[in-house]
Formats: structure tokens, sequence, C-alpha cells
């Protein structure tokens, strides 16, 4: 029987320290409404459940002041600094508790690092058993009422939380590999696959040919966007592909879309839903972080099918992958090609990673394209927006092959026949490995998840999200005058 570790013990209390002066959140629970400036912060004892205590009170005093407040969208420029100071003060309590206690929080939350709840199940759980530390589930569903500009934006604290846990090589490590591991979803679905060949998922079609699986987004009214169903998707998807034991090699493709721009064309992916991102659709743990941790870090590192932490590179299955690139792959369509072994583009194609323009973060895009590109043309690319077309001499940093549309089709059949054999998976396991070793990503991220957290509400991005989808809906209704 394997030993599993104990959860961490919470560090040795100091000297109890001087009777601190009440923070303003406190001060300011006798009168929700009244001003209240910062205070000097509240020192924590170093002692879990003293520490805890003080943290949930310091949350409920946090959470009267916001609750005497309108909602969001009818505060008074007063109303809203008296709301970002309850914010800022509770969430440097947060900080400081983390920076404390994050391995026993982790420890408590999957009984000693015996178990492996899921991002989504980890901060749901995290609220349940540390009260204050992230929103509660009611919270967020709150949340869900507001378009994205209107929200309280508690999400920053569940970045917060992410960020401290990916921070610590003991609980960040054991979340990177339990998020590598296959989902519920693709486990119910595998028979099946196994047996007919093919699922048909919400947003995208898996289908076997031959020794090759191929993955096709469809997404057609939002030229293949990602939101939220095509992450969860996607995320089922690679699974069913690095488990299904007659499958060689991996196909990522985009369907056809009947966007009014490109009708009846394929189109590989127009990155994030910039809709939904402005309607409060898009959800950080669920979307942003999952889909780094889940099928983007799959697509590269395989798939985790023995969590025991005895056991070597056979734990993972990895395969092959290759990108066929039809119109563009724009911000999370570039993002995937930064992870696969070989990509085919038609001659007009081109790719960008928009985040100067967007106002966030693009995923572990920032990690990856300098070492595939060089540090001065991702910069170009990030920074200023640049866009690679399959005809610049710049693309064969990005391509692998550039074909005529027509011979698309031919060119990933040919690519699929020379990755299939035997001893790809296991250099290219070894190659992701050189370039991108697990605790290099699980650093990375950890900082990525308190940047996108705070780009994600910020005033410029709210902004410019808002006025994209004015423009999107005057287009729309230009058309329907039209017609």
């Amino acid at each position: 029987m394997t030993t599993r570790p104990a959860a961490p013990a919470a560090p040795a209390a100091p000297a109890a320290p001087a009777a601190p002066a009440a923070s303003a959140a406190s001060a300011a629970s006798a009168d929700p409404t009244a001003s209240a400036g910062p205070a000097a912060p509240v020192p924590l004892s170093g002692r879990f459940d003293d520490d805890a205590r003080h943290l949930a009170e310091q949350a409920a005093a946090a959470e009267r002041i916001l609750a005497a407040l309108p909602p969001v969208p009818g505060r008074s420029r007063d109303e809203r600094a008296r709301a970002a100071t309850a914010h800022a003060e509770v969430r440097a309590v947060r900080r400081d508790f983390l920076a404390r206690h994050t391995d026993t929080v982790y420890g408590l939350l999957t009984d000693g690092l015996t178990r492996r709840p899921r991002l989504p199940d980890l901060v749901d759980a995290a609220a349940d058993r540390v009260p204050g530390l992230v929103p509660t589930r009611a919270q967020m569903a709150a949340e869900l009422r507001f378009v994205q500009a209107e929200k309280e934006g508690r999400e920053i604290d569940q970045g917060r939380f992410c960020g401290a846990v990916l921070r610590s090589p003991t609980a960040g490590r054991h979340l990177v590999e339990t998020m590598l591991g296959p989902t519920p979803r693709a486990l119910e679905l595998l028979d099946r696959f196994r047996a007919e060949g093919r699922v048909e998922l919400d947003a995208v079609h898996v289908e076997r040919r031959g020794t090759a699986a191929h993955v096709e987004f469809r997404n057609p009214g939002r030229l293949n966007a990602e939101n939220a169903r095509l992450v969860a998707d996607l995320d089922t998807a690679v699974d069913l592909v690095l488990l299904d034991d007659t499958v060689r090699v991996g196909v990522l493709r985009g369907g056809t879309t009947d966007h009014p721009a490109h009708r009846g064309r394929r189109v590989f992916s127009a990155g994030i839903d910039l809709t939904d991102l402005r309607d409060g659709r898009i959800p950080l743990v669920g979307f942003l972080l999952a889909r780094e941790l889940g099928y983007v870090n799959k697509l590269l590192h395989g798939l985790l099918t023995d969590p025991a932490p005895g056991a070597g590179s056979e734990r993972y299955v990895t395969k092959p992958w290759i990108g066929a690139v039809d119109t563009f792959a724009i911000g999370g369509g570039m993002q995937l090609l930064l992870t696969i072994d070989h990509v085919v583009a038609e001659e007009g194609a081109y790719v960008s990673l928009p985040a100067a323009e967007e106002g966030i973060v693009p995923g572990a895009g920032n990690l990856r394209l300098t070492r595939q590109t060089g540090a001065r043309l991702a910069r170009q690319v990030v920074l200023g927006g640049r866009r690679i077309a399959a005809t610049d001499p710049e693309a064969a940093a990005v391509y692998d092959e550039v074909v005529p549309a027509d011979r698309m089709d031919e060119a990933v059949e040919r690519a699929a026949a020379a990755l299939a054999a035997p001893a790809v998976a296991a250099n290219r396991r070894m190659l992701a490995l050189a370039e991108e070793p697990l605790d290099h990503f699980r650093t990375y991220l950890a900082e990525f998840a308190f940047a996108q957290a705070d780009r994600a509400y910020a005033p410029d991005v709210l902004d410019k999200v808002e006025r994209r989808w004015q423009e999107r809906e005057r287009r729309r209704a230009a058309r329907g005058s039209r017609t």
C-alpha cells in the first residue's frame, strides 16, 4: 500500500503580537456606509485556527459594508470608493493568510494530498472550509446576473487563491498534475468513442480516421471563438484522443462558419469570445485557468493516467498533434499552435495574439512564444499586435507547411502518417520536458492567475469589450436593415 503524505502542519506560532488597532472594516461595521480610510493591517498570529477566525471576521465586516451599498451599476463615486476600500482591506488579510497557510489549506482540501479535486471543486471547497478566503457559491451565482463591468469583481479573490496554490511547490505541483488527469465526462464517453470512432459534443466533433483522431471546433456563429462550452468540450475531446489506444496522432481544425464575413469557410479560431467576456460569461476559474491547466497543457505534456507519485514517465500518455489553420488563428487559437508538433496553414491564413488590443494576458502564450519565435518577434506579436501571415518571411517560426487551400486535407493526412511512427510520442514528450518543465509552467501560471484576474476587471479592458460589443451590434442592425 502506498503511504500518502499527511496534510502539512500549521506553522509554529510566534510570540503573540500586541493588540492592534481595529481595521477600517471592523470600525465601519457599526455604520456600514461610513467612509473609512485604510487602517494599519492586523498582524496574523501564525496559528492556523486563530488566523482563519480573524479572516472570517474581517470578511464578514467587509460584506456588511458591501451589502449596505447599491449594486455596482448604481453606486456613486463615493460609494465605489467605500467598496474599493472594503475589498482592499480584506484582500490584504487574505494575502497574509495565504502567505502563511496555503499548504495547510490545500492539505485540508485534499485530505493530505490523497484526493485530487479539480480546480472548480477545489475553489468551492475552499469557500466552505475556510470562510472568507474565497467567494461562496451563492456570491458567485449572484455575480452571474451582471455583465462584466457591473460585477463586484469577486473573481479577483479566486485568482489570488489559485495563484497562491500554484506558487507552492507542493500544492501547486499536485494541482497541475490533478488537472492533467482525464475529465469524468471523457471517461464516461470513452467506451462509445472506442466502439464507434466518433463523438458529437455540443461544440466539438471528434472522429477517428485510421490512426488519427480529428478534433473539429464548432462554434460557427462566432468564428469558432472559445467560450465556456467550447473549452469544456475541448477538454473532453483531447482526453478521448489521448485515451484511445488505437489513435496515434491528434488533429485540431476549425469547422465551417456561418458568420457573415466568412460564411461557408473553415476558420481555425477567433480566440476568446469577446461578447461572452463582455456579458460576464467567461469565468476565471472554469475558463481562463481551467483551460490553461486542462486541455491546453495536455496538448503539450500529455494526460496523467497514473497519479501514484512513485511512477515515472509511464504515468503520462502523450501523442503528437497537428494544427490545420484555415483562414486565421487569433488569440487562443494561436496559443494552441505553440503546444503542438506540426502546423499546416493555407496560403491566405494568418496568426496573431492581440493581447495589447484586448487588454488581457494571452494565456501561456507569453511563456511559449519567445522560445518559438525569438524574443524580438514575440514582443512585436504580443505588445504590438503584429500578425504573421503564412507568406511572411517569419512564417517558418510558426508554420511547418503552407499549402493552397484545396490541398489542406492532403497535407494533414501526409503529416499524420509521418507523425504516427512509434518513436514520435516518446521523443515529443522529452522535447516538452526540456522546453517547459512542469514546475516552470506552474510558476508562470501562478503569476498568470493574479494578472489575468486583475486584467479581466481593469477599466481599459471593460471599455474595449463594451465598444466592440456596441460596434458588433451596430453592424448586425445594419445588416438586418438591408435584408
